[in-house]
């Protein structure tokens, strides 16, 4: 179990330290303790911890503020929180809910499937030879979505993986500084193909490759990935972190090649 959740006073304590950055500098202890669920004493014995700790800074009369020690364990714990939220969700209560696949076949209501991760998706399969099998709760022809509850075993899939090319930012050449068949070759055998910034879509259409998204491309890279995909990313140099953040947070295998 996470940090934030093995016991009682840390989760409060992870709790106040994020109302006080919600609310500062001025910082009433009194709508912390409603909040929070704790007496106001009790506020304010946290609060004296978390100062000493370095994690909160008093600036005066009830004006607090957290400190960049304080935004980085908050970002961290709650980095842990959501992956353990995630897991729960996805491992733990994975056989009480429905979910949607695809069907390979031909499937009927009440049927044992076998269910696969293929291209990002689920897919269903009638009979139960699979690691992972459920029970149809619809009918569905082939190609068709089939709803599926009653989860067993583990669905066989192993992590994707994202290359991040770095393109030279206009100023520094742009897509003209860049060679396309380099970048056309590592595109060749990547699942999907997607693009963070003009720069990085020119030259993507200068190699022949046509951008699956241009939006979003960290989130989607990340979420691809999870998904057993395997990603190439085209990210103009200013955009990186925009792109290797989401991968980051979501514990995702990346490198970053520079093009240029």
């Amino acid at each position: 179990m996470v940090d934030a959740l093995a016991d009682k006073r840390t989760a409060t304590r992870f709790r106040i330290l994020a109302e006080i950055a919600d609310r500062q500098p001025a910082v009433s202890q009194g709508e912390i303790a409603d909040a929070v669920g704790v007496t106001t004493q009790a506020v304010s014995e946290y609060i004296r911890e978390l100062t000493e700790d370095g994690l909160v800074e008093k600036e005066g009369r009830s004006r607090y503020r957290v400190t960049k020690e304080g935004v980085d364990w908050l970002l961290r714990t709650a980095n842990d929180v959501r992956r353990y939220a995630d897991h729960v969700t996805g491992d733990v209560l994975g056989n009480v809910h429905e979910d949607a696949a695809i069907a390979t076949a031909a499937i009927e209501q009440g049927d044992t499937v076998s269910l696969v991760m293929r291209d990002g998706l689920l897919h269903a399969t009638p009979g139960g030879d699979a690691a992972a099998t459920g029970v149809a709760t619809t009918d569905a022809d082939e190609g068709e979505d089939v709803g599926v509850t009653g989860f067993e075993g583990i669905i066989d899939l192993q992590p994707g993986s994202v290359t991040v090319f770095q393109i030279p930012p206009v100023r520094s050449g742009g897509s003209h500084a860049v060679d396309t068949a380099d970048l056309a070759s590592a595109c060749a055998d990547a699942d999907l193909v997607v693009a963070a910034g003009v720069e990085a879509v020119v030259s993507l259409r200068k190699s022949d490759v046509e951008p699956s998204v241009v939006f979003a491309a960290g989130d989607v890279a990340a979420d691809a990935a999870g998904r057993g995909l395997s990603v190439t990313v085209a990210a103009t140099a200013d955009a990186v972190g925009r792109v290797t953040d989401p991968l980051r947070d979501a514990g995702v295998s990346y490198e970053v090649t520079d093009l240029a």
